[in-house]
């Protein structure tokens, strides 16, 4: 199960989030379905689109069973099988 203390050693891909906090002000708010990680961006559905968001500028919101968790973006910036086995 992701939590908020665990969520950066698991799968982002298929997660639903939300841009909480950007310094491009069009990111802001956005909403969707992840379907794509690379070591600098995610790649998001919105609105029948994909957009490829820059990790380090954006504050994401990750809706989990839990509840929403809110993370960093620099937090992700890195490989995601290397983010994924550090403890």
């Amino acid at each position: 199960m992701i939590t908020a203390k665990n969520i950066l050693r698991h799968e982002l891909i298929g997660l639903d989030v939300e841009i909480t906090s950007s310094s491009d002000p069009t990111l802001k708010d956005l909403k969707g379905k992840i379907v794509d990680e690379t070591q600098k961006t995610l790649k998001i559905e919105a609105d029948g689109s994909r957009k490829i968001i820059p990790k380090y500028i954006c504050i994401f919101r990750f809706i989990v069973e839990n509840g929403p968790v809110e993370v960093s973006g620099k937090a992700l910036v890195g490989r995601p099988q290397d983010r994924i086995k550090k403890r």
